[in-house]
């Protein structure tokens, strides 16, 4: 058996210079000891290719809401099996409490997001001053904006949040076309407002990253990113995944292991875990935070079981969720762009269209 596959970060490419990159690097670095961030950086890379379990995972990823307002094409959340599968509700904040006591001091990062929109939460703001007062290095989120305007940024800063991650697809009438309902220039103007009240008080945290999916810029990856780069921090891109679970044709790379089985679990808002973010129907828990701690659940029989299958040549297969998954899934460059005359090759999923809603 040959060298193990383990991508690390997959599917995640930046749109942004190397100077911009270094520099969001060591803007994420603040408030850290020395070499800490780096460490926990390196540990993110370093041991799920040496199959380290550390006593706490890396980060835990709680899903503050499993509800989302918008509407987007691309997105499982609209699904019947989603709706079938996922009741919308949010995260009791006394499971919460429990999860960062036990996991402060132990636990580098903590992600408030997973399928839905956790700014919806009506403790947002207290849950991002819970876990910072408590300790915990890097609190982040991912968020569709839908509430970023100043006022609550101002909150935000105030609780200490470390990263917030936007999701801007396109611009103009494509990304009014994806990001249903929301319109892009209250959007864009939320986004000036918010970074200027960061470079008038000269606040570095919470750094500022938009995403985008790729087919929603292919057409115009320059004009987005003038749009945006004198506004954030960090600008990205991922490729379309198969999140509408349609993909039947899937070429996978040689002798697969997963990275985030060694990186991070997953709670819901319901308190049920799970090992990866690509259990987004919530079938295969491998644990319940209101009975089980993280510690036990991390080192638990499911988990190490899955992490012995993963061990396998194509043992992944044995797991159907794992089969879906875009991890496993051969990459390729098919495509390249120019931004500010910056050739940037793009890699996309091998038979995987890269088209919105499809």
């Amino acid at each position: 058996m040959g060298e193990k596959y383990i991508p690390i970060n997959k599917g995640h490419f930046n749109l942004d210079t190397e100077d911009r990159v270094k520099e969001f690097s060591k803007k994420m670095a603040v408030g850290w000891e020395e070499n800490e961030y780096l460490t926990y950086r390196k540990e993110w890379e370093d041991f799920p290719k040496q199959k380290i379990i550390r006593e706490y995972p890396l980060q835990v990823d709680l899903e503050l809401s499993s509800a989302c307002t918008l509407r987007c094409p691309m997105c499982y959340t609209i699904t019947d099996e989603f709706k079938k599968n996922v009741k919308k509700s949010f995260m009791d904040f006394d499971l919460f409490k429990k999860i960062v006591d036990e996991i402060a001091g132990k636990v580098y990062a903590l992600r408030l997001s997973w399928r839905g929109e956790s700014s919806l939460h009506p403790k947002f703001i207290e849950a991002i001053a819970y876990a910072k007062d408590k300790g915990i290095k890097e609190v982040s989120f991912l968020t569709s904006g839908i509430k970023l305007n100043l006022d609550f940024f101002k909150q935000i800063v105030e609780a200490k949040a470390d990263w917030i991650t936007v999701s801007i697809d396109g611009v103009n009438e494509i990304y009014n076309s994806v990001r249903k309902p929301l319109k892009f220039e209250e959007t864009l103007q939320k986004i000036k407002d918010i970074y200027n009240y960061k470079r008038e008080r000269c606040i570095i945290k919470p750094t500022i990253k938009i995403q985008t999916i790729w087919p929603a810029i292919r057409n115009n990856p320059e004009e987005y990113y003038n749009t945006f780069k004198d506004i954030t921090d960090l600008i990205s891109f991922n490729p379309i995944i198969d999140y509408l679970g349609k993909d039947e044709d899937i070429i996978y790379e040689e002798n697969f292991s997963c990275p985030q089985l060694y990186e991070r679990v997953f709670v819901a808002s319901n308190g049920l875990v799970h090992m990866c973010n690509s259990d987004e129907f919530g079938k295969l828990p491998i644990g319940d935070a209101y009975k089980e701690s993280i510690y036990d659940i991390w080192h638990g029989e499911k988990l190490n079981k899955i992490r012995k299958l993963h061990s396998k040549q194509d043992g992944f297969k044995n797991l159907e969720m794992c089969k879906k998954c875009f991890y496993p899934r051969k990459m390729q460059v098919n495509e390249e762009a120019y931004v500010n005359n910056r050739r940037i090759l793009i890699e996309n999923y091998i038979n995987r269209k890269q088209k919105i809603g499809e």
